[in-house]
């Protein structure tokens, strides 16, 4: 099998908490043909000078996540590109089997599965829960790996949203015929909320980008943004055998819409359209 190149996109923004254990999990990846390029948006936690001790191929854009994944885009070598967040670490197989399922079943892109890393307390063991149950799931889900033509062809991540850009990009994929599929090796999140106030914080915020999305798909985000979802319903027995982790997602739903609710209600009321995460 031909081993075309992979381009890892890192958008970055005061990242330095976690960016040298991602880089480090794409740097111990099993498959080596890859390049690195990390966009940062003026960091001023030393994030820059992390990223360049794994690639001399370090930017600075912005203003948000979709126009630093569009930046590297464009100058991007690969044939293949996988957007990675900062905050993630990945398995040591997962390019390699990105690209062999791509190479072997004529395959477009590739939706890899995120979880919760281990350790971080009681909200991300529950995060952690949640996530999996989408494992299979079609509703809950974004390709992140990619070839570069399909990112071309769709004109690439919409650069008036962040939060929501990549069910965005993963339905204009999916709208323009592109076919995906999903390999065994994963992702873990490093990044996750340490209590129900980071929660709030989280969707409070993410809230107020659904107002656009909602207004881009109003079908598909009805369905994907529902309290009761239907992979909670197939995957019962996890959740059964843990009635810990039960009562916390049931609380941690609550504050999610909640938050979510009124995040999307003041963008509405207020047109805050513009305003940047930080």
């Amino acid at each position: 099998m031909t081993k075309p190149l992979v381009t890892v996109i890192i958008p970055a923004f005061n990242s330095a908490q976690f960016l040298g254990r991602c880089l480090d999990s794409v740097k111990k990846q099993t498959y080596k043909n890859i390049e690195i390029i990390v966009v940062d948006r003026n960091s001023s936690d030393g994030t820059q000078e992390i990223a360049k001790k794994y690639t001399k191929r370090v930017y600075t854009h912005g203003p948000e996540r979709s126009a630093q994944i569009n930046c590297a885009a464009s100058i991007a070598k690969g044939k293949y590109l996988y957007r990675v967040d900062s905050d993630f670490i990945l398995e040591p197989d997962v390019i390699k089997q990105c690209v062999e399922k791509c190479e072997k079943d004529n395959l477009d892109g590739i939706a890899v599965h995120n979880t919760s890393a281990e350790g971080l307390g009681f909200w991300a063991e529950v995060r952690k829960y949640e996530r999996n149950s989408y494992k299979d799931d079609n509703l809950i889900v974004a390709v992140r790996f990619f070839t570069k033509k399909a990112l071309e062809k769709v004109g690439g991540f919409d650069e008036s949203l962040w939060g929501p850009e990549d069910y965005d990009f993963h339905n204009r994929f999916v709208k323009a015929g592109f076919k995906w599929g999903r390999i065994k090796a994963i992702e873990r999140h490093l990044g996750e909320p340490k209590s129900l106030y980071d929660i709030w914080k989280k969707h409070f915020f993410y809230g107020k980008q659904m107002v656009f999305y909602f207004k881009k798909y109003p079908s598909i985000a009805t369905k994907q943004f529902i309290p009761i979802r239907k992979s909670y319903l197939r995957n019962w027995k996890m959740f059964f055998y843990h009635p810990l982790i039960f009562f916390g997602l049931i609380i941690m739903i609550i504050v999610k819409f909640t938050a979510g609710g009124l995040g999307f209600l003041h963008a509405f009321l207020f047109n805050t359209h513009s305003e940047k995460l930080r």
